[in-house]
C-alpha cells in the first residue's frame, strides 16, 4: 500500500510539474507578438495620458508593440469585463484606475471580479484632484465664493464626470458631503469628452484629475480653485488645497494601474512589472508625468494590492453614505 501511494503522488507530481512546463516555456520566448492594454477609457482621457507613453518605452524596451486597446463605458467596468475574459498569456494586460475600486460598491452586479480576476503589477502615475470650474459659467474666483454661490443657488450647479461610479463622481459627492452643498451630477462616456464639453461651457465644473485640467488651468480655459492633497501642487503652488481653505477630508488623487489576467505566468508578470518601474525612470516620462502634476508609479506588487484593498474599503463608506447605487 506504501509503495503504491508513493506511487500515486510520484505520477501527481510528474502530471503537475509537465503542466507547468508549457507557461515556463512561454516566459522564456516571452513576448513574441504584439501585446495589449485593455483601457477601459475613450481616448483621451487621464489613462491615456500616461497609459501611452508608458507603452511605447516599453514597446522599445520589450522589442514588441504595446498596443493600447479603448474599450470605454459604464465607468470603465465594460472593458474591465473583457479584460477579465482574455487568455492570461501574457499578452493582453489591464490598464485600469482608481474607478475600479469604487466600482464593487456601488454596482449591483459586475460581470469580473477585481480582487479574483486580476493579478495587481503597479501603480503608474497618481495625480491628485483640483476643483475645476468654467470661469463664464460660474462667477467665482474663490472657493469661498463658489461654495457661497452653490449654497444660494443649490442643485442649479452642475458638475461633469467620466462616468456615475468614477473616481471624479465621488470625489464630486464626498465634497458635497463635506460642504453640505448640493450640486447636479452630469456623467459622459469618459474623462475626454466629459473635458470637451466642460472646455466648450456645455457643463459648469469638474472634480478632475490634473492629469487633464493642467493644460486648460494654464491657459486661463478652466480656473482651479482648490487641490485635494495635503500640500500644494508643485506645478500650482497659486491653488489652494481645500485642507487649508477649511474643507477637511476632501483628499482624493485619481491613480492609474497595470494588472495582469490571473493566470498569466509568474516570470512574465515580474518581468513587466520591472520593465515598467525601469521605464518610470526615463527622462522623457519624468517630464510628461511633471507636466501633468503625477506623482511617479512604480511601487512594488505587495503595495499596490494594499493600495487597492485600502481604496475599495474607503470609497464603499462613501457610497454609502451618499447612497449611490447603479444597476
Amino acid at each position: 500500500m506504501m509503495m503504491k501511494r508513493r506511487g500515486l503522488l510520484g505520477t501527481a507530481a510528474a502530471i503537475a510539474g509537465a503542466s507547468a512546463l508549457p507557461s515556463v516555456a512561454q516566459a522564456q520566448t516571452w513576448p513574441d507578438k504584439p501585446i495589449t492594454w485593455i483601457n477601459p477609457f475613450p481616448a483621451g482621457g487621464g489613462t491615456d495620458v500616461f497609459a501611452r507613453p508608458l507603452a511605447a518605452k516599453l514597446t522599445e524596451a520589450l522589442g514588441q508593440q504595446v498596443l493600447i486597446d479603448n474599450k470605454g463605458g459604464a465607468g470603465g467596468t465594460v472593458g474591465a469585463t473583457q479584460a477579465a475574459k482574455a487568455r492570461p498569456d501574457g499578452y493582453t494586460f489591464f490598464v485600469g484606475a482608481i474607478h475600479h475600486t469604487i466600482a464593487p460598491s456601488i454596482y449591483k452586479k459586475l460581470d469580473y471580479d477585481l480582487e479574483k480576476d486580476f493579478v495587481p503589477i503597479t501603480m503608474i502615475a497618481l495625480v491628485p484632484q483640483v476643483v475645476s470650474i468654467h470661469p463664464q459659467r460660474v462667477p467665482v474666483n474663490t472657493l469661498k465664493e463658489f461654495l457661497d454661490y452653490a449654497k444660494a443657488n443649490p442643485g442649479r450647479i452642475n458638475y461633469a464626470s467620466p462616468g456615475a461610479g468614477t473616481a471624479h463622481h465621488l470625489a464630486g459627492e464626498l465634497f458635497q458631503i463635506l460642504t453640505k452643498i448640493t450640486l447636479t451630477h452630469v456623467p459622459f462616456r469618459g474623462a475626454g469628452p466629459a473635458m470637451q464639453d466642460l472646455l466648450a461651457g456645455q457643463v459648469d465644473m469638474m472634480f478632475d484629475g490634473m492629469g487633464t485640467s493642467a493644460q486648460p488651468i494654464r491657459t486661463n480655459r478652466l480656473k482651479g480653485l482648490a487641490v485635494a492633497t495635503r500640500e500644494r501642487v508643485a506645478a500650482f503652488p497659486e491653488i489652494p488645497t481645500a485642507l487649508e481653505l477649511g474643507v477637511a477630508g476632501w483628499e482624493v488623487s485619481t491613480w492609474y494601474g497595470l494588472w495582469a489576467i490571473n493566470g498569466t505566468p509568474e516570470p512574465i508578470i515580474e518581468r513587466t512589472h520591472a520593465e515598467i518601474v525601469k521605464a518610470l525612470q526615463h527622462p522623457d516620462l519624468q517630464k510628461i508625468w511633471a507636466e501633468q502634476s503625477a506623482q511617479v508609479g512604480g511601487e512594488s506588487r505587495a503595495d499596490f494590492t494594499k493600495r487597492i484593498r485600502s481604496e475599495i474599503e474607503k470609497w464603499a463608506k462613501v457610497s454609502q453614505e451618499a447612497g449611490v447605487k447603479l444597476d
